[in-house]
């Protein structure tokens, strides 16, 4: 059964925007001491690009870039390329169908690391995208210093992505995410040494990645595949099957249906049809 916010609208099915405001209100009203902060960093917006540049912001700005100075060239990041907002806006909707943990909008938009690191490389991928490749690599490394995570901007990655906890990802320069992907705290999408090129994973639609997984080389992983926590894949893994163990085996294939949704990283009994 699907999880039901909170605070809902009198829509039936509110826009992410309007239903991140009611909670926000509610949130406020709730909790005098943070009414002041929600009021800054949602209720006071028209629109959720808008918000989006300002949390960001607040969140990279430091000395040598100050978060107004960061906030224009988010705000012309979103309002160039439209698409950054829908991605933003389904990257939302997965953290809070998919976390068990989340009450709503506010929490990840607020507070989680792993939906403000991804947004954080959508601008960045985008200042690569138009040749500013210094100001997208400092984002980078600020994202990497404030959010434990580290994705160059070249990486691409679609929409409805969900990045649980984030700490300690890492997302190579030719690395490729499909849509409605999961991956959890500590997941490598690597390559296996010094080549130049085309190096990195191409991670399949839907797929699950585990705590702790390393995906590593120009190798595929198929559409709605899992790959098992702390596993190391070196070889291509198949649409609809899991990968697990140090070298991965592929096991349970098919796996379940969709696995980046079900979050179900526990392995039914594993036969071990071949080493990957």
């Amino acid at each position: 059964m699907a999880k039901r916010l909170e605070v809902v609208t009198e829509q039936s099915t509110p826009p992410v925007w309007a239903a991140l405001r009611n909670q926000a209100e509610h949130a406020a009203k709730a909790e005098p001491a943070l009414a002041s902060l929600l009021n800054a960093v949602i209720l006071s917006h028209d629109n959720l690009a808008d918000a989006l540049t300002f949390q960001l912001a607040r969140k990279l700005g430091d000395q040598e870039m100050r978060a107004m100075t960061a906030r224009e060239f988010a705000a012309e990041a979103f309002h160039s390329d439209p698409a950054l907002v829908i991605a933003a806006e389904a990257d939302l909707m997965a953290v809070f169908e998919r976390d068990p943990a989340c009450k709503g909008y506010v929490q990840p938009f607020l507070f989680f690391k792993g939906f403000l690191a991804l947004q954080t490389h959508r601008v960045s991928h985008w200042l690569w995208s138009q040749g500013r490749e210094t100001l997208a690599f400092y984002l980078q490394s600020r994202s990497s210093e404030v959010f434990q995570v580290d994705i160059n901007p070249a990486a691409r990655i679609g929409q409805g992505v969900f990045i649980d906890h984030g700490t300690g990802i890492v997302i190579g320069e030719t690395a490729v995410v499909g849509d409605d992907v999961s991956m959890l705290h500590g997941v490598t999408l690597g390559g296996t040494g010094a080549d130049r090129g085309d190096r990195h994973p191409k991670i399949g639609r839907g797929v699950l990645l585990g705590a702790g997984a390393k995906v590593l080389g120009n190798i595929s992983v198929g559409d709605f595949a899992k790959v098992a926590s702390g596993s190391v894949v070196l070889k291509p893994v198949p649409p609809h099957c899991t990968a697990a163990g140090v070298p991965a085996r592929i096991v349970n294939c098919p796996t379940c249906e969709e696995p980046a949704k079900s979050m179900d990283q526990t392995l039914s009994e594993a036969v071990y049809d071949y080493v990957i």
